[in-house]
């Protein structure tokens, strides 16, 4: 999953090396590779800022502009969240990353049977618009943008987050939000699905064209490789099926009789940096290039900026061990120094205790320090993509993207993205590819340091985040009181406003909006999808 293949002879020298994504790596690279692979200046590479953006979204880079960082931050309550939240931005952060637990995931509230046990276990407990009014607290959300991790409900997430800005003061026009809402990836590489995958979509499409109206800072949608890539898929299959499920989305609104360049633009990407080095930055340039790229040719997309490939590059989940877990530290500084060599314009990054735990206060802050050393005292802000011209990095970037096109062209002789999910298809392809590696892994011919290799030694003691038992009961207690305490006639309007809006085929998001300020809760906006759409059947895949 993360690492390349070696065969080496008997005096340990390396006779090949073959990356995960089928590239065979070279010793020595020279300018008739470039030849070779027909490199061109202008078409491949380009100026920084300029078309196809292979080295840099803008002109002078990090020079211009630091990478916004966002650590994965919320567990317990919207109480302790929010005190994260406070740390994290006095010591540097400069954007947020809302994690939520599994019943919010889920469309559960805290008091329902199927959430006992994971209230706040796994990220913070929302129940209503007064959990957001509590974590967002004293947040300046017309100058801290939020990404909010979460993808069945991240409609009714987005809704809220607008009541509550409006709630504080702040007008819809200025707030900046990105929800993950990405439920093809979901069921693909998570699990936290709730609705059938057409109407799932739907909804997703209501988020696009609503945010295009109303919310004009806001990316409605953040498609994720990261989490397709964290089940098991190579490099080179983590940007072609996040490419596949973003044209899946795009093909939802133009029904809806948009052009692309009215939306594209708001697209953002959450994509993996773990793994091999150079096939990581190779993966990120040949991304960059190739969505601009196919957005001109597929869709007609001309304005410069709507070509950009935003995104997070961050995490890095599945290459942090349980084992010798100080290793992880060093880990994430080089996956962080991936991320910068390849242009990333938002970050995130695993911390070295996330085998174990939701990452403590120190655990946290090391993270973001570790971007902050590569920010302002290593030199990486110094030039504009150092690695351009190199006679590797430009055969790799080029043979990354052609390998990118041949996985997509799989997918579009199954049908499409969502055929591809709704048939199994995909799911079956990352199931191989975990398999692959895991037999790579327990035979030795991938190596994991601390694992299957230099295992030696006493590993430290990790300090765990305990989990608070009473916080369940705390939220438990406070959604009770919002049932007690709100308009309740209100609420049953407001409810069934949405349930007609559902059946008629309507823009759903409106009525989430009336609905969160009414204060009904998650699980009863949710169980309304779930009386009108009903619930999706996972397909069987073995």
């Amino acid at each position: 999953m993360g690492v390349a293949t070696y065969i080496k002879n008997e005096k340990d020298a390396i006779q090949k090396v073959l990356l995960q994504s089928g590239v065979e790596i070279k010793p020595t690279y020279t300018p008739q590779d470039l030849e070779e692979i027909g490199f061109d200046y202008a078409q491949d590479l380009g100026n920084p800022g300029e078309f196809p953006f292979t080295r840099s979204l803008h002109p002078e880079g990090y020079r211009s502009r630091n990478w916004t960082t966002r650590q994965y931050t919320g567990f317990g309550t919207p109480e302790e969240t929010n005190e994260r939240f406070k740390l994290m931005i006095s010591h540097g952060q400069t954007g947020l990353n809302v994690a939520f637990d599994l019943p919010t995931q889920m469309g559960y509230d805290s008091d329902d049977p199927m959430a006992e046990g994971e209230v706040g276990r796994v990220g913070m407990a929302v129940d209503s618009l007064r959990d957001f009014e509590i974590a967002f607290k004293d947040i300046q959300l017309d100058r801290i943008g939020s990404g909010l991790t979460i993808n069945a409900v991240a409609s009714i997430m987005l809704a809220m987050y607008q009541a509550v800005a409006e709630k504080y003061g702040y007008p819809k026009e200025k707030i900046s939000a990105t929800p993950q809402n990405d439920i093809l990836k979901e069921i693909v590489g998570r699990g936290a699905w709730i609705y059938p995958v057409e109407p799932a979509v739907r909804l997703i499409g209501d988020t696009i064209e609503y945010a295009m109206k109303e919310l004009p800072r806001c990316n409605p949608v953040s498609v994720c490789g990261y989490h397709i890539r964290e089940s098991g898929c190579t490099p080179v299959q983590e940007i072609s099926y996040a490419f596949m499920i973003a044209f899946a989305y795009i093909d939802e609104v133009l029904a809806r009789g948009y052009k692309a360049e009215d939306f594209v633009g708001r697209f953002s990407f959450n994509l993996n940096i773990y793994g091999n080095l150079w096939e990581t930055v190779a993966k990120f340039r040949a991304a960059r290039k190739l969505w601009a790229k196919l957005l001109r040719e597929r869709y007609d997309v001309q304005s410069k900026k709507s070509l950009f490939l935003r995104g997070i590059f961050g995490g890095g989940g599945s290459g942090m061990t349980k084992q010798q877990p100080e290793n992880n530290i060093m880990r994430g500084a080089y996956y962080a120094l991936a991320a910068a060599l390849s242009g990333a314009q938002t970050t995130a990054l695993c911390s070295f205790d996330e085998a174990y735990t939701i990452p403590t206060e120190r655990a946290a802050l090391l993270s973001l320090r570790t971007f902050q050393i590569l920010m302002d005292e290593i030199g990486l802000r110094d030039t504009v993509d150092p690695l351009a011209g190199s006679y590797f990095m430009e055969t790799l970037t080029k043979q990354m993207e052609e390998k990118i096109l041949e996985e997509m062209g799989k997918v579009e002789k199954v049908g499409g993205m969502v055929q591809a999910v709704s048939s199994g298809y995909v799911q079956k392809e990352v199931a191989r590819q975990a398999y692959e590696y895991e037999r790579k892994l327990q035979e030795g011919t991938v190596t994991k340091v601390g694992v299957n290799k230099y295992t030696e030694g006493v590993d430290m003691e990790v300090e765990l985040h305990e989990y608070n038992e009473e916080w369940a009961q705390k939220q438990i207690d406070k959604v009770k009181q919002v049932r007690k305490e709100r308009d309740n006639k209100r609420v049953k309007e407001v409810l069934e406003n949405l349930e007609t809006a559902s059946k008629n085929k309507e823009n759903i998001m409106p009525n989430l909006v009336e609905c969160c300020k009414a204060y009904a809760t998650v699980g009863e906006m949710a169980n309304v999808f779930r009386e009108v759409f009903g619930e999706y059947v996972e397909p069987n895949i073995f």
